[in-house]
């Protein structure tokens, strides 16, 4: 579950994240590119804190300082990003994920340390600028590295299968938890057609 300012009016990003979280989420990346680094460190140990209590993994999306500062599980990057400089800086145990587009990329964050990787599969409008690649592009991402790959983009409780039986390890949803009436069944019914429930 990646959180978002995106989501339902009056919904923080620890409103969205504890109810991922009540609702089976294995994982919660907050992103809030909005918030200045100062405000995004402490969202980052509200949410890091709620993920804690139920042993939840956390993610901080494209701040290795909120990340560290707050005492997060790992972080998230792009491509923009330097990967080699985040693995030293995260040391050999905090989580690295980085989000790619083809299977060059792919080779190239392994080779950097990330642990997992991130592909867009279809358009969102959470992210209009990010490149959708399909089920194929993650099949690409998929067969060119031996990482775990978690697709992202447009991806919902009714989509999300198709999303593993190209190969996925996993999904992550904005949007469909974020700006759904009720998150935690929203969260629910997502665990369950990914098999997590």
């Amino acid at each position: 579950m990646v959180t978002s300012a995106d989501g339902a009016p009056g919904r923080t990003h620890a409103d969205v994240a504890r109810a991922a979280v009540e609702g089976g989420a294995t994982a919660v990346q907050l992103r809030a590119p909005d918030l200045d680094e100062e405000a995004l460190t402490a969202a980052a140990r509200r949410v890091g804190s709620i993920c804690r209590e139920r042993g939840v993994l956390f993610v901080v999306n494209d701040s290795l300082e909120a990340a560290t500062v707050s005492g997060a599980d790992g972080v998230h990057l792009g491509q923009r990003d330097d990967p080699y400089r985040a693995r030293d800086a995260l040391g050999p145990d905090m989580v690295l994920g980085i989000s790619v587009e083809d299977p060059e990329q792919s080779r190239r964050a392994e080779e950097a340390g990330a642990d997992y990787l991130g592909v867009t599969v279809w358009a969102t409008a959470t992210k209009p600028g990010a490149i959708p690649h399909g089920l194929e592009g993650v099949r690409e991402v998929v067969a060119a590295t031996g990482l775990p790959v978690i697709g992202i983009g447009g991806i919902h409780a009714g989509n999300a299968g198709k999303v593993l039986a190209a190969g996925a390890a996993g999904v992550a949803v904005v949007s469909a938890v974020g700006a759904a009436a009720d998150p935690v069944a929203a969260t629910l019914e997502l665990a369950a057609a990914v098999g997590l429930s």
